[in-house]
Protein backbone atom coordinates (compact mmCIF):
# COMPACT_ATOMS: atom_id res chain seq x y z
CA UNK A 1 0.00 0.00 0.00
CA UNK A 2 1.24 3.64 -0.89
CA UNK A 3 -0.09 6.17 -0.15
CA UNK A 4 0.03 9.34 -2.37
CA UNK A 5 1.02 12.70 -0.32
CA UNK A 6 2.05 16.43 -2.69
CA UNK A 7 4.90 17.58 0.00
CA UNK A 8 5.03 20.78 0.83
CA UNK A 9 7.38 23.24 -0.59
CA UNK A 10 8.54 20.86 -3.40
CA UNK A 11 11.09 23.32 -4.49
CA UNK A 12 13.60 24.63 -2.25
CA UNK A 13 14.59 28.14 -3.24
CA UNK A 14 18.21 28.95 -3.69
CA UNK A 15 19.27 30.18 0.01
CA UNK A 16 16.61 28.86 1.87
CA UNK A 17 17.35 27.85 5.18
CA UNK A 18 14.58 25.92 5.93
CA UNK A 19 14.76 22.63 7.39
CA UNK A 20 14.47 19.38 5.28
CA UNK A 21 14.67 16.72 7.45
CA UNK A 22 12.16 14.24 7.62
CA UNK A 23 11.87 10.93 9.68
CA UNK A 24 10.83 7.76 8.20
CA UNK A 25 9.41 5.48 11.29
CA UNK A 26 7.54 2.22 11.09
CA UNK A 27 3.57 2.38 11.79
CA UNK A 28 1.56 -0.17 12.80
CA UNK A 29 -1.15 -0.96 10.53
CA UNK A 30 -3.27 -1.99 13.30
CA UNK A 31 -3.26 1.60 14.81
CA UNK A 32 -4.47 3.18 11.64
CA UNK A 33 -8.07 3.68 10.63
CA UNK A 34 -9.87 1.01 9.15
CA UNK A 35 -10.06 2.34 5.49
CA UNK A 36 -6.37 2.14 5.84
CA UNK A 37 -5.95 -1.19 7.17
CA UNK A 38 -8.38 -2.79 4.35
CA UNK A 39 -5.73 -0.90 1.82
CA UNK A 40 -2.84 -2.68 3.66
CA UNK A 41 -3.85 -5.84 3.32
CA UNK A 42 -2.00 -8.80 5.37
CA UNK A 43 0.81 -6.34 5.60
CA UNK A 44 1.59 -5.82 9.57
CA UNK A 45 3.78 -2.40 9.21
CA UNK A 46 4.00 0.44 6.88
CA UNK A 47 6.42 3.11 6.82
CA UNK A 48 5.89 6.70 7.17
CA UNK A 49 7.51 9.85 6.04
CA UNK A 50 6.97 12.99 8.79
CA UNK A 51 7.72 16.27 9.49
CA UNK A 52 10.03 17.27 12.87
CA UNK A 53 6.25 17.94 14.07
CA UNK A 54 5.13 14.88 13.38
CA UNK A 55 3.01 15.57 10.25
CA UNK A 56 3.00 12.62 7.88
CA UNK A 57 3.80 13.78 4.61
CA UNK A 58 3.64 9.67 2.99
CA UNK A 59 2.90 6.42 3.96
CA UNK A 60 4.18 3.88 2.00
CA UNK A 61 4.87 -0.24 2.41
CA UNK A 62 8.91 -0.61 1.88
CA UNK A 63 11.36 1.22 4.65
CA UNK A 64 13.63 1.61 1.08
CA UNK A 65 10.64 3.34 -0.57
CA UNK A 66 10.03 5.87 2.00
CA UNK A 67 13.79 7.16 1.99
CA UNK A 68 13.67 7.03 -1.74
CA UNK A 69 10.57 9.30 -1.82
CA UNK A 70 11.90 11.62 0.41
CA UNK A 71 15.26 11.63 -1.67
CA UNK A 72 13.47 12.79 -4.62
CA UNK A 73 11.63 15.58 -3.14
CA UNK A 74 14.94 17.02 -1.65
CA UNK A 75 14.12 16.20 1.46
CA UNK A 76 16.83 14.54 3.98
CA UNK A 77 15.82 11.56 5.29
CA UNK A 78 16.56 10.38 8.91
CA UNK A 79 15.30 6.79 10.70
CA UNK A 80 13.26 6.83 14.00
CA UNK A 81 13.11 3.61 16.03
Amino acid sequence: MNSEYDFPGLEPVEGDNENRTVYVRAVDVADLPDEMQDAAGDVEHLYAVCTEEGEQLALVNERRLAFVLAREHDYAPVSVH
